[in-house]
């Protein structure tokens, strides 16, 4: 079976928008935030150069640059959610991801260094989202990219689906690799 590039692009659907959370859906999203280290462990484990260095579709970003990226999206992430927590609708900083994707240190450091580094990011997103009071997920930040603000409940959401997204990247790619 031949997958289309929108099936290797998006192998969990594009992400849609929330309009709404529960609190079941924040314990959902919390629990991906909390795992996805655990998962990169697994997703990187007994790669080869060669491998790490193989793109997860035709045109798209190698492993490598996958889990560097994951890494590099959830600092910014991070800094977004105390922003927010600290400051009144703060407007964040874009980053230009694609370009950091091809900055040197992609190549010159080992994915295991990100991974370690979503460990720990992780570790402290957790800590923050697990004791937040109700009132705190109404809390924004402004996107000037996307022209609006996004509650900490969607960023929640956003990043839970961004997590998976980019662990099904790499876990598919070695399933069709049979690595």
């Amino acid at each position: 079976m031949s997958l289309d590039i929108e099936q290797l692009k998006y192998p969990i659907g594009k992400y849609q928008k929330q309009e709404s959370y529960t609190p079941e859906k924040l314990a959902e999203w919390l629990n991906v935030i909390k795992i996805l280290p655990t998962w990169m462990d697994g997703c990187i484990e007994n790669l080869d150069a060669w491998q790490l260095q193989t793109p997860y579709r035709e045109g798209g970003w190698t492993i490598q640059q996958v889990v560097h990226h994951v890494a590099d999206s959830h600092v910014n992430a991070y800094i977004r959610l105390k922003l927010a927590l600290t400051e009144d609708a703060p407007t964040i900083k874009p980053y230009a991801e694609a370009l950091w994707a091809e900055l040197d240190d992609v190549q010159a450091v080992p994915v295991n260094i990100s991974v370690t580094m979503l460990h720990t990011l992780h570790a402290r997103m957790v800590a923050i989202f697990s004791t937040m009071k109700p009132e705190q997920w109404e809390r924004s930040y402004y996107h000037p990219e996307h022209g609006r603000y996004v509650p900490l409940w969607e960023m929640l959401a956003m990043y839970a689906w961004h997590s998976r997204l980019h662990y099904e990247h790499i876990y598919r790619l070695r399933q069709r690799m049979d690595w």
